[in-house]
């Protein structure tokens, strides 16, 4: 479905909105290559993802911490080896969005996408199929600030050339959601496909307030 959106800079995020959650196997792949009991190694992957998504750690320290909170001690190796697999479980894509969002482009609305997310994840989004939808891609890692820090919508919003009341922000978390309107744009919290085309059409008809 073709769908034109005036005036606006339609922003989503990656995960759990383009992207699908870990699978099932996904999460046992990585618990089976950690090779420590389940719960600390599911607080401590969680304690420590804000900072390695806003450029605090590195991902090898990430995995270092992780290692440390369990009491295990993961070579080089291993740690290689958890990243490619906690990569792979972020990587699938939901068609449906996907389509939603060429049906964007196709109808000429502006595209950007914003993810918390570590910097490597760039490079990634960049170079992928869909990127090509993607005026520009902002990842929190690169820029070292991350949702729901009212800070970084306005910096997509300058780097973009808009006014905040055009910004059409797309996230499955209602705390990111809520710190882009917090600066006057327009925000959704994704809960699946249908919820966001219902979101998006009306907009088509309804040109965004001068500010």
């Amino acid at each position: 479905m073709q769908l034109t959106i005036p005036d606006r800079v339609v922003l989503l995020d990656y995960g759990e909105v383009i992207s699908l959650s870990p699978s099932g196997a996904d999460r046992a792949e990585l618990l089976a290559l950690a090779d420590v009991p389940a719960e600390p190694f599911w607080g401590a992957y969680d304690e420590h993802r804000n900072a390695l998504d806003d450029g605090s750690l590195t991902s090898d320290e990430y995995w270092a911490r992780i290692a440390a909170d369990c009491g295990a001690d993961w070579d080089s190796a291993r740690r290689q080896s958890l990243w490619n697999a906690d990569m792979r479980g972020w990587l699938t894509t939901d068609p449906t969005v996907v389509a939603v969002i060429e049906g964007l482009a196709a109808g000429g609305t502006r595209l950007a996408l914003l993810s918390n997310a570590a910097a490597e994840y760039g490079g990634l989004f960049r170079h992928s199929p869909m990127s090509r939808f993607f005026e520009r891609v902002f990842v929190s890692g690169e820029l070292r600030l991350s949702k729901p820090d009212p800070a970084v919508y306005l910096h997509v919003c300058r780097e973009l050339g808009i006014a905040p009341a055009a910004l059409v922000f797309v996230d499955n978390r209602a705390e990111n959601v809520a710190g882009a309107e917090s600066i006057g744009a327009t925000g959704h919290v994704y809960a699946g496909p249908d919820g966001l085309v219902r979101f998006l059409t009306p907009l088509a008809e309804a040109p965004a307030e001068e500010s």
